[in-house]
């Protein structure tokens, strides 16, 4: 963006202490870590664990199979010690990369100018980790009637990959929660539902020959030109008969195709085609049976056309991610609660994904309410405005009080 160029100032410190929200340092110290999601996350979720620790919290980490990543779970207890039930602040930990991306500062040095903080994850969703750490010493100091906990997870960005485990582990202790709010951008206001997220990858197998040979080899970029155009189809066909739910920005269930490679050389028929797709299916729309229709038309119309040829082609997909789909109930209390703090009773419904959808799943009821705009998101120069942070501090304060007996 044209306004950081030369930014003016650069972190917390260049900030008028009496006019920047609370949560700065903290922000600034999630942002400096690398999380991209190819990345390891321990540095942050140990700095975390650490802070958490001196103020005489216990964090459990669950990590994953490489031990490169964790999820942090921990509980700011009742004030008679209870430790069961309460509501669960939830973020990701993980960011997108900034590769190929124009960047007019450092994307992991916390820049602010112009009433906005710059950075990787300054909106999603580092603005909202910072806050709920920053007022940690609130929350201890409020007389609690239910406890409140940090849930942070790892690679959510690439399919909600961690937050699973960390939810079975849940389980496993026997931890109830009775509500989660996924801080995701959402300039504060509350979300009710998103699609679910499905993503696959394609590989199309055939048979090389010489391009002047074209009858006695199996084309397999051709062959995944025609499942893509499939894909498509089905898009082309959710898109003009739905069904349709108004409430949500993109009102039907949608499907694209993302990556293909394939080839190696213009004149020779290409053995090996390989392409990744997804699709975004309305809550109460059954996932599985988009993908049965993509699988269909592999199976039944395209095998045995690549294997009158060459018996061993063929297709084979196999999935990288998948997230359910959101659709909170205005009965429930989280649900009642949020929409009370933030004095906003409108119905919102999303494309993208979140990982409230897991939670909802395992049978905790969640909204999505978080600081920054999903515009901002993933793009260079990603920023959250001060005044987003300030009500998203604003907004925590009196989920404290109200969960607290004064």
């Amino acid at each position: 963006m044209s306004d950081v160029v030369e930014p003016a100032l650069h972190g917390v410190a260049a900030l008028n202490p009496s006019a920047q929200p609370i949560s700065l340092p903290w922000i600034e110290k999630l942002i400096g870590f690398d999380t991209t999601s190819r990345e390891s996350n321990l540095g942050l979720i140990e700095t975390v664990r650490d802070h958490l620790k001196q103020a005489g919290i216990d964090a459990v980490l669950t990590h994953d199979s490489a031990g490169r990543k964790a999820n942090l779970f921990a509980t700011v207890p009742a004030s008679n010690g209870e430790t069961d039930g309460g509501i669960a602040l939830s973020g990701h930990t993980d960011v997108v990369p900034v590769n190929g991306q124009k960047w007019d500062t450092d994307p992991f040095k916390t820049v602010i100018k112009d009433g906005k903080l710059y950075g990787r994850g300054a909106c999603d969703m580092k603005g909202f980790i910072g806050v709920a750490l920053t007022l940690l010493p609130e929350m201890q100091q409020a007389q609690l009637k239910q406890p409140l906990h940090f849930a942070l997870s790892y690679d959510e960005e690439v399919g909600c990959v961690g937050a699973p485990y960390m939810i079975a582990d849940l389980k496993r202790r026997g931890i109830r929660l009775d509500g989660c709010i996924v801080g995701e951008p959402t300039t504060m206001r509350p979300i009710i539902a998103h699609k679910g997220i499905n993503a696959y990858k394609c590989c199309v197998r055939g048979l090389a020959a010489h391009s002047s040979l074209t009858p006695q080899g199996v084309n397999a970029i051709e062959y995944a030109a025609r499942l893509i155009c499939h894909i498509r189809d089905l898009a082309d066909q959710m898109l003009a008969d739905g069904p349709f739910d108004e409430a949500f920005d993109v009102p039907f269930s949608t499907a694209s195709t993302g990556l293909i490679s394939g080839g190696i050389a213009l004149n020779t028929v290409p053995a090996l085609c390989e392409f990744t797709f997804e699709y975004r299916n309305l809550p109460g729309i059954d996932p599985t049976g988009i993908f049965a229709k993509v699988e269909h038309y592999a199976r039944e119309k395209l095998e045995p056309a690549m294997r009158r040829v060459y018996a061993d082609a063929g297709i084979e997909f196999s999935r990288i991610a998948a997230a359910p789909s959101f659709d909170a109930s205005e009965q429930d209390a989280i649900t009642q609660l949020v929409r009370a703090l933030t004095a906003d009773q409108d119905r919102r419904k999303v494309a993208y994904g979140t990982e409230a959808g897991l939670f909802q799943a395992a049978g905790v009821p969640s909204v999505v309410c978080g600081p920054g705009d999903i515009a901002q998101a993933h793009k260079p120069n990603e920023f959250v405005t001060l005044d987003q942070l300030s009500a998203c501090e604003s907004f925590t304060r009196k989920l404290i009080h109200s969960l607290s007996l004064a």
